[in-house]
């Protein structure tokens, strides 16, 4: 096989970032997301957009499409289809907050969000039940346990 058909069968992850503070307070937090997102996606031929956004973008947002007026730490937009999953937006100043008051790392802390929002897109909910939701946090440690970050819960 060669290095292009190889690259060509990986999950692409376009990053977008719109808060130019993930890249001063996380240098490599581009990489980062995307390793997270083909973690979740276990490699396969998919195709993904990550927004590095920031509260008020994500407040409006989260206003907008779920009626809760409000900054959210991530949002998941799957696409219904097959090869283009979706996209995910993570709000900078929510996730920083949440990695401190739970004594994370923020590179652990993003990397768990990341690998959550993929999960959405590809399908995954926590909300309808008991037993997807404790099915959904047990692929999220699986995932993360591979790249070596403690369990989040």
């Amino acid at each position: 096989m060669t290095r292009a058909t190889r690259r060509s069968s990986r999950t692409t992850v376009d990053v977008v970032l719109l808060d130019p503070a993930w890249a001063k307070a996380l240098p490599g937090a581009e990489r980062l997301v995307r390793k997270a997102a083909r973690a979740a996606t276990n490699n396969r031929k998919r195709s993904l957009t990550i927004a590095l956004a920031d509260d008020r973008r994500v407040r409006a947002l989260n206003a907008r499409d779920r009626r809760k007026d409000k900054p959210t730490n991530v949002l998941s937009y799957p696409s219904g289809e097959r090869d283009f999953l979706g996209d995910v937006v993570l709000a900078r100043q929510t996730v920083w907050r949440e990695a401190k008051s739970q004594g994370k790392t923020l590179a652990d802390h993003l990397t768990h969000l990341v690998v959550h929002g993929t999960l959405h897109l590809m399908g995954y909910d926590h909300e309808t039940s008991e037993a997807d939701a404790e099915r959904m946090e047990a692929l999220e440690r699986r995932i993360l346990a591979k790249l070596g970050i403690a369990d989040p819960y």
